[in-house]
């Protein structure tokens, strides 16, 4: 398992210090933070697209989707993601999965990603963090973003497949593959 250095604010950067970063003595896994095993039931959530309506985890049962978290919208990697996605997004819904992204940004944030980008899918906004703090992409509710984790969540609720060392330019691939 690959380790990630989680500095969730500055004062945990000052307290620490660089040179505890560098040594990796803050590193944690994915799995660790509390990353959901395949096989697990995704955690229950309602959260607000870009355009206020709400998307409710019981509404997707009987339904294959992934969600994906991502640090910043409009940010270069979550972007090169986005686009992804986007690009691969027929392919993903003839495979039958539906995709929802997750990120800390408030929906109008969002939802000028959205359309900047032309994103055919919604973007979900847990501002008070409590969706990726239960799965992982988050270790408190002071984080500032979002870990670049994904699940694929099959229709019985399931988590079918986590992702916890996603590379933004080939995870819709990757996703495709998993079908």
């Amino acid at each position: 398992m690959k380790n990630v250095f989680c500095f969730r604010t500055p004062n945990e950067i000052l307290a620490h210090g660089m040179r505890a970063a560098v040594l990796g003595l803050l590193a944690v896994s994915n799995t660790e933070a509390g990353m959901l095993a395949p096989g697990t039931p995704m955690t229950e959530f309602s959260l607000p697209d870009q355009n206020g309506a709400v998307v409710r985890s019981a509404d997707l049962v009987g339904k294959t989707y992934l969600l994906w978290f991502y640090p910043k919208a409009m940010t270069p990697g979550c972007t090169t993601e986005a686009r992804g996605l986007r690009d691969q997004y027929s392919a993903l819904e003839e495979a039958g999965v539906v995709v929802l992204g997750v990120s800390f940004d408030a929906p109008a944030n969002n939802r000028k990603f959205v359309e900047k980008e032309s994103l055919p899918f919604r973007l979900l906004s847990d501002e008070d963090r409590k969706l990726a703090i239960a799965v992982g992409a988050a270790d408190s509710a002071s984080a500032w973003f979002a870990r670049r984790i994904s699940y694929l969540v099959g229709p019985d609720g399931k988590v079918r497949k986590t992702y916890d060392d996603v590379d933004p330019s080939t995870h819709a691939t990757q996703v495709l593959a998993d079908q």
